[in-house]
């Protein structure tokens, strides 16, 4: 191995795979090395028997149905945004040659004991369970504005600025209630907490307008999931890295990190030594693990419960996946609790059994009492594991010592966030914004997120 490289990636994740393979189309001759036997790190599936070992070592796995292969369990519960960011890297990369998408079947929300399909547009809103007969009407107004604002008219503006207008202005604007705000910030703009509230409005215009239309992408809910499980994306980019003269090497511990000194008296990544030998370059893609003294604790922790179910969540119509989003005033709390549900139907477990992962910003000295909210509507549990996690962030920007390293992933639902950490990576390291070229066949795209009809 021997070898001088463009650049060298440390950790299979999301992020550190999605830059690899980018970053080969586009040329660099990429040395990718993982310390574990499987692709994904912390963004990993792992079937049962590699579940119990991580999170119940000592205890005796119950006897369920099925072969442990049968069993796809992520770490890191999200969904993608049809109509988001992670999805267009996805088709104009082309990697959705390697993975097959179904939809997520529903997006609900909870509020005032009771769970409710959160509406997406302005029939729906008249429709909804969530709001009495004026309020229905308040919302669709709401909702039409949304649809219809343009920065260039402004009779579409009714007076409002939404670079000025704090959120909480445009809501009274249409005299919406606490409970509708509630779904609005947290079921369809997907903030996790109340502050956007008083901050100006752009924001959650904008991701109000990515829930809806990713909702329009393929009807039913905004988001699509991978079969097999998340695992299969890194793999994806992987593969794409690969056909573009990447170098893959799992198993592979770091036996040393190779340093130069600037004259400016700085030390500068040059490379890395394993057990195949040393490779060379002048910058290193890494997650946090790689580079403990380099990054700080964002002062969140995050706490995931696996749980697995056999049977369909109540109140849900017995649907095949759905999420759910229990809002932090509906219980009392800081930050949202997320709820991912899946089946089969997604290849992530056996046929009889559901998946339900739970996930939220821990907020006391008693992490798994804060999920009882959650617990409660799920119902009976075969069996529950649970994670508790630091989230960690990188203390420089990687431009003085060319260690470029990339975010924890977080309580949120979806794959926004993650890819945001994506594209202002690729800027510290390119110097220019990451722009994905349409490729020939964009226009199939439909064909090939098959599944979803």
């Amino acid at each position: 191995m021997d070898e001088e490289y463009d650049v060298i990636v440390l950790g299979t994740g999301l992020t550190e795979c999605v830059l690899s393979g980018i970053l080969s189309v586009e040329g660099k001759k990429v040395l990718h090395i993982d310390r574990q036997d499987f692709y994904g790190g912390e963004s990993a599936s792992l079937n049962m028997s590699q579940l119990y070992k991580k999170f119940k070592p000592s205890a005796q796995k119950p006897e369920f149905r099925g072969r442990d292969r049968d069993w796809c369990v992520d770490l890191i519960p999200k969904f993608l945004m049809s109509n988001g960011e992670l999805t267009n890297i996805l088709v104009h990369t082309d990697v959705t040659r390697y993975i097959e998408f179904k939809q997520i079947g529903g997006s609900y929300v909870y509020r005032n004991g009771r769970i409710a399909k959160v509406p997406s547009n302005e029939m729906e809103a008249i429709k909804s369970s969530l709001m009495g007969i004026f309020e229905k009407r308040r919302m669709k107004r709401f909702l039409e504005f949304i649809a219809k604002y343009s920065d260039d008219e402004v009779s579409t503006h009714q007076g409002l600025n939404l670079d000025t207008n704090t959120m909480n202005e445009v809501y009274t604007h249409f005299g919406l209630e606490n409970g509708t705000k509630d779904f609005i910030g947290h079921a369809m703009a997907l903030w996790p907490n109340d502050d956007y509230l008083n901050e100006v409005a752009r924001p959650t215009y904008e991701r109000i307008i990515l829930y809806v239309q990713s909702v329009a992408k393929y009807g039913k809910s905004p988001y699509i999931y991978p079969l097999y499980g998340l695992g299969e994306l890194p793999q994806g980019f992987a593969r794409l890295s690969a056909i573009y003269g990447g170098t893959y090497m799992l198993d592979t511990p770091i036996d040393e990190v190779l340093y130069d000194e600037s004259t400016e008296g700085v030390k500068k990544f040059a490379g890395v030594k394993t057990k195949e030998g040393t490779g060379r370059a002048p910058i290193v893609i890494a997650d946090p693990t790689y580079f403990p003294e380099l990054v700080k604790k964002t002062g969140q922790r995050v706490i995931r419960a696996m749980c697995i179910l056999d049977h369909p969540v109540a109140g849900t119509g017995d649907l095949d996946s759905l999420q759910l989003i229990i809002p932090q005033n509906q219980v009392g709390r800081k930050s949202d609790i997320y709820i991912t549900v899946l089946s089969e139907t997604h290849k992530v477990v056996p046929a009889g059994y559901y998946l339900a992962i739970v996930s939220t910003i821990i907020e006391t000295d008693q992490p798994h009492v804060e999920l009882e909210p959650a617990f409660k509507l799920l119902g009976n549990r075969v069996d529950t594991l649970m994670g508790i996690a630091e989230l960690y962030e990188p203390q420089e920007d990687g431009n003085t010592d060319g260690i470029y390293l990339s975010k924890s992933y977080d309580a949120t639902s979806h794959f926004e966030s993650t890819t945001d950490d994506i594209k202002d990576l690729y800027f510290r390291i390119m110097g220019k914004p990451l722009v994905l070229k349409k490729r020939p066949g964009v226009e199939e795209e439909d064909a090939a997120l098959n599944g979803l009809e």
